[in-house]
This record gives C-alpha cells, structure tokens and sequence, in this order.
C-alpha cells in the first residue's frame, strides 16, 4: 500500500516507552479531506492522528507510529486512561453525524482493512483492543459511528464481532439488573461505575456500545437483544 506522508507537528513520546497495543477509529468530521489534514497538520489546533484514509483509498501518515499522537483525548478502556498513550489513531474521512454522516465508500473501506491487518499484525493488537473513538470517550464521541463496516474488519481478524441474530421486535425492553449490565459492560472494558442505575454515564456506554455492535438500533436502552450481544462478545474474550 503506497502511504503519502504529511507530516504534524502534534505528538510526543509515549511515556515510560509503551508500546501500541491498541487500534483507535475515528471519522474526521469535517467535510473535506483537505480540511480535515489541514486541521491534524496545525500546530494550534493541538490535535492529530497517525493515519488519515480518504474516501478515495488515499492514505496519509502524519505521525509515526512510535511516537503518541493526540486523537483520543480523555478516554478510558479497560482501566487504561489516557489511551493515547497506547494506541494508533486512525482517521477516516467522513462529514459524521454533524455535517452529513454517510455510508463509507468501497474503495475507502479497502484501504482501511489493507492498513488496519498491516498495524494489528505488526503490533499484535488484539481484537478485543481495536475500538472506536465513542467506545472510549462515549458521554463525547459517536464516531465512527453506526454505519462503519465493523463486521468486515472482524472477519479478516481486526476486532471481534458476535453471531447473534438479528430478531424482528429490537424494541423489546427486559427488566434485566441493570448492575449485571453495567459489570458485563465493565468486563468488555468500558468505563463504568456499578451504581445499578440506568444513569446518564450508563445510558451513553450503552448508546455506544449499540453503535459500534448492535447499529440496528442505537437507542442506549438495555433490550434483550444488546443484552444477547453483550454476553456473546463477552464469551469471545475467555
């Protein structure tokens, strides 16, 4: 895969010599690819990204992969803060739910498997650390959102997927302990408190938990389906 370089001067060292051990995916949000290179490429701006795949397949790296790049901003995964720390940041050229959010092209979507198998073989990233920006900021984020081809990434061994089907009533609410949900939730890693209250904190995990696994129907309410995919997610990471 032929990679452009356009260097940022937004990183720094990872601290005490970490090591990527996680993929982070985002959407730019912005409604062009220039715009959104030009904003990781300026100095005050204090924003960037490894990677940036345009629509068309194009790829351009701004930070080198040993250095920390600045995309995720506060986050948290598996008692993990900071986790820019130890990830790379991949940003994917799309409007998001701001400007237009849209289907990723073909030619994109082929770029990004090509890269993404590239980093997780080479940094043996496993599938349970390759994660969206809402998954680890989810009261901030919701890219990259419910329309990205997660399913594919996880056939070719990038992130997991389950196998549960999709029923035909999703609106099914269940009167399930909402504590079990916060600690299965907890358990895939996100950052949560077990207060055993459908609360603000657990209403946005949960809405990003549905983005990324359950995008059928992104509603951040605990429906027995969320629940089935939860657990069967949960049983792939024994």
């Amino acid at each position: 895969m032929a990679i452009i370089s356009k260097p940022s001067p937004n990183f720094d060292e990872r601290p005490d010599g970490r090591l990527p051990d996680m993929l982070i995916m985002h959407y730019t949000g912005m409604q062009t690819a220039a715009e959104a290179i030009e904003r990781l490429c300026d100095a005050e701006a204090k924003v960037s990204a490894h990677y940036v795949v345009d629509e068309d397949g194009a790829v351009y790296q701004l930070v080198d992969e040993a250095h920390r790049a600045w995309h995720a901003g506060v986050s948290h995964w598996a008692g993990e803060d900071a986790v820019n720390n130890c990830s790379i940041g991949v940003e994917i050229v799309n409007p998001g739910h701001e400007w237009g959010y849209r289907r990723f092209p073909q030619a994109q979507m082929d770029a990004i498997c090509i890269l993404s198998m590239d980093i997780v073989k080479r940094h043996q990233i496993a599938p349970g650390r390759v994660l969206g920006h809402s998954d680890v900021a989810p009261s901030r984020k919701t890219d990259p959102g419910e329309l990205f081809d997660w399913p594919r990434l996880a056939a070719l061994g990038v992130g997991i997927w389950h196998n549960v089907a999709v029923p035909h009533d999703m609106a099914q609410m269940v009167s399930e302990d909402i504590a079990g949900l916060q600690k299965g939730l907890q358990n895939l890693g996100y950052g949560l408190q077990l207060t055993g209250e459908l609360d603000v904190d657990t209403v946005a995990v949960l809405t990003a938990f549905q983005r990324h696994w359950r995008p059928e129907a992104v509603h951040g309410r605990p429906d027995a389906h969320s629940i089935m995919v939860l657990r069967d997610l949960l049983s792939r990471l024994d």
